[in-house]
């Protein structure tokens, strides 16, 4: 058997059913769960920075995506309310379309 130790999304277990292999799940507590979908955010982002193509970026930009809705929940909140505290930020500060890197300032 293979070791995979990960959070993984709600429907695999019955996918993996479905091709007769044995498996073994176990449901997280909430504290692990918000652990491991800090470490699921984290292998997203780095398979999304991995990704050569664009839809491979799109896919996993989706994957990330469905863990901040994840994680939004967790924290009594939706993605929709996530999105608000975005664009008042962006309204705020401005966005990254302009592509500005700051150097250096002066103390």
């Amino acid at each position: 058997m293979t070791a995979y130790n990960k959070l993984v999304r709600d429907n695999i277990p019955s996918i993996i059913d479905k091709t007769g292999m044995r498996f073994t799940t176990r449901i997280l507590s909430e504290k692990e769960y918000i652990q491991f979908l800090k470490e699921k955010g984290f292998e997203e982002l780095k398979e999304y920075c991995k990704a050569g193509k664009k839809q491979d970026a799109i896919e996993e930009l989706a994957d990330l995506l469905e863990v901040m809705n994840a994680l939004a929940a967790t924290h009594g909140s939706s993605i929709e309310e996530v999105e608000r505290v975005r664009k008042k930020k962006a309204e705020n500060r401005g966005g990254f379309q302009k592509k500005i890197f700051l150097i250096e300032v002066e103390d």
